[in-house]
């Protein structure tokens, strides 16, 4: 398999040309249940599972599992600044560097934690959310563009689906 389907199981994100109403809610659900969907593929999988890799040079498990955690977290703080404040600036992040930090070598219930507690709050947010406030941006510096919540939500609903084939991928890998 080439390298870019292990990196991509989905394919690249690809933001839909109309970001209709039907759109995000699909995107919202996604985000809604997430932590279902994700509890479902990582249950009772051991350490020695954990440590399985999707590609190589790529990711344990567990490294995933803690970065959905972390990016995750991010989006949800991108959403609040959006909707508190004029296109702000938002802070990009090391997401590789993040990934070797001592904490990724923790067990995943403290991330699954956090996951289900944000995409909660996430998701309460969203659905009390005006057109209004679905228009609002974050600028994200790297990409050097604004990024409107109704295109965020689209991502991050894509960056779940995303990391879970990695994983699915990683538990398919024979050791």
């Amino acid at each position: 398999m080439n390298l870019e389907v292990l990196k991509y199981p989905l394919g690249r994100f690809q933001l839909p040309e109309q970001l209709t109403t039907e759109k995000v809610q699909q995107a919202m659900l996604g985000i809604q249940y997430f932590p279902e969907d994700l509890l479902e593929v990582v249950n009772n999988l051991g350490d020695e599972m954990l440590e399985r890799k999707y590609r190589p040079a790529g990711w344990t498990i567990r490294q995933v599992v803690h970065h959905l955690a972390d990016s995750h977290m991010n989006a949800y703080m991108r959403f609040k600044l959006a909707l508190t404040e004029e296109n702000p600036v938002i802070k990009p992040y090391k997401e590789n560097l993040w990934a070797d930090l001592a904490d990724s070598k923790l067990g995943m219930q403290g991330s699954v934690n956090i996951l289900t507690g944000i995409h909660e709050r996430w998701t309460y947010l969203m659905v009390n959310m005006t057109e209004a406030q679905w228009n609002r941006s974050f600028y994200h510096p790297e990409q050097d563009k604004s990024i409107p919540l109704k295109a965020s939500v689209c991502l991050y609903d894509w960056h779940g689906r995303h990391h879970l084939a990695h994983i699915h991928q990683a538990k398919r890998i024979e050791k």
